[in-house]
């Protein structure tokens, strides 16, 4: 495998983001037209209670925007280019039980015929196989894996 390969899965993990980004974005939209809108109905305890709610949604979509945003700048550095001979961050792993890409938790992606677990530095897997080469062995609750490739 070849550092197209490696481009491709960024591609599809920044896709994942800015997905997840738009619609994020839309139901901040939504929710500030039904903030406006709650401004305008009726006053009272009612009133309070239903734009109390609203913030608290606004609040939560905030926070997953940003986190988008914190994963979209994590994407952004991650060496496509550059060809790993231990597992780290940015590296395609390739094991007798699935292949992973340690970048961001994105769930399964593809790379042209192939499908690859996008996952976070820190997740337990990428802790796991982190440091490791190919050849080597592991066990991963309770599964013997073997790193087939590293990319």
């Amino acid at each position: 495998m070849n550092s197209i390969t490696k481009e491709q899965l960024v591609e599809a993990c920044a896709a994942y983001v800015e997905r997840k980004l738009n619609t994020v974005q839309r139901a901040i939209d939504d929710l500030e037209a039904a903030l406006k809108l709650e401004t305008k109905c009726s006053m009272g305890d009612k009133y309070e209670t239903g734009r109390a709610m609203l913030h608290l949604e606004f609040e939560k979509l905030a926070g997953q925007h940003e986190e988008f945003r914190k994963l979209r700048k994590t994407i952004r550095i991650i060496p496509v280019g550059r060809k790993d001979e231990q597992i780290t961050f940015g590296s395609a792993v390739k094991t007798s039980v699935a292949n992973y890409f340690i970048a961001i938790p994105a769930g399964e992606v593809k790379a042209g015929d192939e499908k690859f677990y996008a996952v976070g530095a820190s997740s337990p897997i990428a802790q796991a196989l982190s440091g490791k080469a190919a050849g080597e062995k592991l066990e991963f609750n309770g599964r013997e894996i073997l790193i087939k490739e590293v990319i």
